[in-house]
């Protein structure tokens, strides 16, 4: 069943932001300029009627499926290179229903109206911490979901923090649509100057009709309660405001929207809570917890979310490795410039696995695709 996009407007950095609406298909579009032999690519378009997915990265980004659609990761930085340019229009000629004539029009329009770039958030001192949040996940679903088929920003889940902070930092400045695991990285900068909100990754794996589908948020907890900020083309897929007593209240929460679509949640990630120095060349430990949700019961899947809530919070008050040096940081330089970022290793020793999975017959619902 093909899934409409939302039909709103995506925003671009360019001075000269455009849109464009016909029948059936709105897009939001701005020319690409040139730049030292480049075009950089301003603002990127909604696709409707187009099967897509939400996509969260393998590790460093090497899955590029799911679902068997496939989708491209922009590698050179920004300004967008001319041949990544034009490998997101060929791959809109093949996923969209009338991808060569639609690129044609939007390629070939000139004239169009400004779309509004969306002000990165700023708090007074008085605000609460629920207010920050909600004034944060406004501004990830201002940026709007990428309907491209073309992720803008590569993230590496190997890379150190402070590269990836660099990363979110330039999600900021350029204001293009973004992915889910692109918006957890900016949900992780956007409240490191909250020492009271701990922040966490919860990734999801699905099944419909015999494809898998994944999906990441950033898990928040503070003041005794669970939350989450994030994007996903469906509303209730992202955002929870701080109001769930427990880690399992937060993931029955996800589940329950996921049956909703006719998905049943196989597996779930939980990571360490990431530190709050920007600078820190820390990895972000991304599943300390793996857990096989179909074949836990309910009271099994508590007892594991229960006891990784208790590793979190003993990892609470440990001394971080200290921060590298400017010069050091100097050297390490940005990673959409630099893809030699220190790395390190995952542990594996300390992360808690449930029971294997079992394979099975997957369910098919007249050949349905129902995308989340």
């Amino acid at each position: 069943m093909p899934v409409s996009c939302c039909g709103a407007l995506h925003h671009g950095s360019s001075p000269r932001r455009i849109v464009h609406s016909q029948a059936g298909i709105r897009t939001c579009l701005s020319q690409p300029r040139a730049s030292v032999g480049l075009k950089m690519l301003r603002t990127a378009f909604s696709l409707e009627g187009v099967e897509e997915r939400d996509e969260e990265q393998e590790d460093d980004g090497e899955d590029q499926r799911d679902g068997g659609i496939p989708f491209i990761i922009n590698r050179g930085g920004l300004p967008v290179n001319e041949e990544t340019w034009e490998k997101m229009w060929q791959h809109v000629a093949r996923i969209h229903p009338d991808g060569e004539a639609l690129g044609r029009r939007i390629r070939g329009t000139s004239d169009l109206p400004k779309i509004p770039v969306p002000s990165v958030p700023t708090f007074p001192a008085s605000s609460s911490i629920p207010h920050r949040l909600e004034a944060i996940q406004r501004y990830i679903r201002d940026l709007q979901y990428n309907h491209t088929g073309t992720q803008f920003f590569e993230i590496k889940k190997s890379r150190p923090l402070t590269a990836l902070m660099d990363i979110a930092k330039e999600m900021t400045r350029e204001s293009l649509p973004i992915k889910c695991l692109e918006a957890v990285i900016l949900g992780i900068y956007l409240t490191n100057s909250m020492p009271s909100v701990e922040r966490f990754p919860l990734s999801f794996k699905t099944q419909f009709s015999g494809s898998h589908f994944r999906h990441i948020v950033l898990g928040v907890h503070s003041g005794g309660r669970f939350g989450a900020l994030g994007i996903s083309r469906r509303e209730d897929l992202m955002y929870k405001p701080l109001e769930y007593k427990t880690l399992s209240d937060l993931l029955q929460e996800f589940q329950a929207a996921y049956r909703g679509y006719w998905h049943t949640l196989c597996k779930v990630k939980i990571g360490h809570y990431v530190s709050h120095d920007p600078h820190s060349v820390e990895q972000i430990e991304w599943k300390h917890s793996v857990l096989d949700v179909d074949k836990l019961s309910k009271e099994e899947l508590r007892k594991e979310l229960e006891r990784h809530t208790r590793d979190m919070r003993l990892k609470i008050g440990k001394a971080a490795p200290p921060s590298p040096s400017r010069d050091r940081r100097k050297d390490m330089g940005s990673p959409l410039r630099n893809p030699g970022s220190p790395m390190r290793k995952n542990s594996h020793s300390d992360r808690r696995l449930s029971v294997e999975k079992r394979a099975g017959p997957a369910a098919d619902l007249n050949g349905y695709q129902i995308r989340v």
